[in-house]
């Protein structure tokens, strides 16, 4: 059994880890990033890793970089085998990446080449692929260059959410790095370098692109709303307020973009660059999913209202 290292921070991590305990091994210590503000009430809040770390009694390390040569002496002096790195969300200096026997492996969410970077899960489904998966990767200096030691593909399906492709890919890396660790062990191993062809980036997601525009075709629409799904959120802008859409399908309808053509119980369509929205769930800032027609019967629409200009109030 190998001495790990452990370097996470959200729920995806927080998978890997669990698995990685439960199959038998030393885990010295547990690298999650330090307690954040969050919620309402803005109170430090441990990552879903310290927590899972606490429960299963693992010392935790949560420096704010690894670049000083006090945290580095910390590592060195645990005499790890192995570092693996989940959406840990700190650079590790070549320093760190040297420190392990064996190295530094990265539990990647998509199949590399492809989508290096932040937002792996969402940019496979804005950008229609069929499949993703996990990459289990040994870590160099760059954005996700390193070789490949694994790789495995599970299908989109067309009703996935960020939400729902996140928790089957953390099930998937949590397997897969446990089976990597035992093929270090056993030496049997092969390190694949990536391809230069296929290079695509995930960059991180910012909130401002969740503002949909109604001039693109419906599709693109259904699908970056299953992107952003459950963060940041894909919205528009009602009486200057955010609603966010929770549920659409596309459907046959024209028009100028952003125009209410229906709105009743079977949801609120709406002209697109090409073709139209159906929007079944809707969420106010500060209120509750809600159907459609729940939605309409507090906050009613006429066909005719468009939401690329700005609505008189009704």
């Amino acid at each position: 059994m190998m001495r790990i290292i452990f370097a996470g921070t959200p729920e995806f991590a927080r998978v890997a880890l669990t698995a990685l305990h439960a199959a038998g091994h030393t885990v010295v210590a547990v690298l999650t990033q330090p307690d954040r503000p969050s919620g309402r009430g803005m109170k430090l809040t441990p990552s879903a890793v310290k927590q899972e770390a606490i429960r299963l009694g693992l010392p935790v390390l949560q420096p704010e970089s690894l670049k000083s040569v006090e945290s580095q002496d910390v590592l060195r002096a645990l005499t790890a085998d192995v570092m693996v790195v989940a959406a840990y969300g700190l650079i590790l200096p070549q320093a760190v990446l040297d420190m392990p026997r064996y190295g530094c492996l990265n539990i990647h969410a998509s199949l590399l080449p492809r989508w290096r970077g932040a937002a792996p899960i969402h940019r496979a489904i804005q950008a229609g692929d069929s499949e993703t998966g996990i990459t289990i990767m040994q870590m160099d200096a760059g954005l996700d260059t390193g070789a490949m030691l694994m790789r495995q593909a599970i299908p989109i399906d067309a009703d996935d959410t960020t939400g729902s492709l996140h928790d089957k890919l953390a099930l998937l890396g949590a397997e897969m790095a446990v089976a990597a660790l035992d093929a270090v062990d056993a030496g049997t191993l092969i390190a694949e370098s990536q391809p230069v062809a296929g290079v695509t980036y995930a960059a991180k997601i910012g909130k401002a692109e969740a503002l949909l525009d109604f001039t693109l075709d419906a599709q693109q629409l259904v699908r970056n709303i299953r992107a952003f799904n459950p963060a940041p959120g894909a919205f528009f802008l009602w009486q200057a307020q955010p609603v966010k859409i929770w549920r659409a399908q596309v459907q046959a309808g024209a028009g100028r973009p952003g125009t209410v053509l229906v709105a009743d119980n079977d949801g609120i369509v709406v002209a697109c660059g090409r073709d139209a929205l159906r929007i079944t769930e809707l969420q106010m800032a500060g209120g509750k999913r809600q159907p459609a027609g729940q939605w309409l019967a507090g906050h009613p629409l006429s066909a005719g209202l468009n939401f690329c200009e700005n609505a008189p109030s009704i």
